[in-house]
């Protein structure tokens, strides 16, 4: 009843071959879908919309290649020369092209590890600023200079990366400056005054503020309290004007430097 599928198509190529390449082309269609579209999930918030489409074509056709490559022999096709040739090809441009590879792997390997985003604000290779585009190639950063940086993925790899912005909160420290005949302690109750009207300034963790060391013209006070990453640098520049008004208004002085040269008594020669 089944001696049709040992029908033989073209040169021993028999229809149960046929058949079966048939099948595995259509588990691997399937297969290739299911991974795409899973892929697509994963990295939907990650990456562009237009490099998402590249990534998932090359994903899908690329499952569907290795299958097409996996049945070639029930066809009767022999690539083996061919294979050969590509082989030698694929060496020779691999050494040509090593850089471009590393920085396409690297692309690959920091969309999914994601130790940044489009939007956040980083420093990279002594370059600083705010993360405008991920390329598969390259990422993109625009300096607090407005400045336009191409960084390859290879070196954003395999280098230190801070994100200033990857947690929800950061720390905030002046040091300021006291003269030694204010009231320390008043100071530091206009000091916490301060953050306490500061609605970014986190309660949690507490803000800290105390005397720490005793300097050569002032008694040095440190602050320090959180606040959320995304209005830090707003904060920072607002909480340290108003301490210093109230400091005035309070009538504590911010010293600047001073000195205390002392001469000795001048030594009177006589003349004989």
């Amino acid at each position: 009843m089944l001696d049709f599928l040992n029908y033989v198509i073209y040169d021993g190529v028999t229809f149960a071959k046929a058949l079966a390449v048939v099948v595995v082309m259509l588990v691997a269609v399937l297969i290739a879908k299911v991974v795409t579209m899973n892929v697509k999930r994963a990295l939907a918030d990650k990456v562009r919309r237009d490099q998402l489409e590249i990534v998932t074509k090359v994903v899908y056709y690329g499952i569907i290649v290795v299958a097409f490559l996996g049945v070639t022999p029930l066809l009767g096709l022999n690539f083996s020369g061919l294979l050969v040739a590509g082989g030698i090809a694929g060496i020779v441009i691999g050494f040509a092209s090593q850089s471009v590879v590393s920085n396409f792997v690297s692309g690959l390997f920091l969309l999914w590890e994601r130790p940044i985003k489009i939007g956040d604000a980083i420093q990279v290779e002594g370059v600083s600023g705010i993360v405008e585009d991920i390329h598969v190639m390259s990422t993109v950063v625009r300096t607090f200079d407005g400045l336009y940086v191409r960084i390859p993925n290879e070196k954003m790899f395999t280098s230190n990366i801070t994100n200033y912005v990857a947690n929800v909160a950061r720390r905030i420290e002046y040091v300021i400056g006291i003269s030694y005949d204010d009231d320390a302690d008043k100071a530091i109750e206009i000091i916490e005054g301060v953050l306490e009207k500061e609605p970014f300034a986190l309660k949690e963790p507490s803000p800290d503020v105390f005397v720490d060391s005793l300097g050569e013209s002032s008694v040095n006070i440190v602050v320090r309290f959180w606040a959320p990453a995304s209005e830090w640098y707003d904060v920072r520049k607002r909480v340290l004007w108003r301490i210093k008004v109230e400091l005035e208004k309070n009538g504590i002085t911010i010293p600047f430097p001073q000195r205390v040269v002392w001469f000795a008594n001048e030594v009177k020669v006589k003349k004989s």
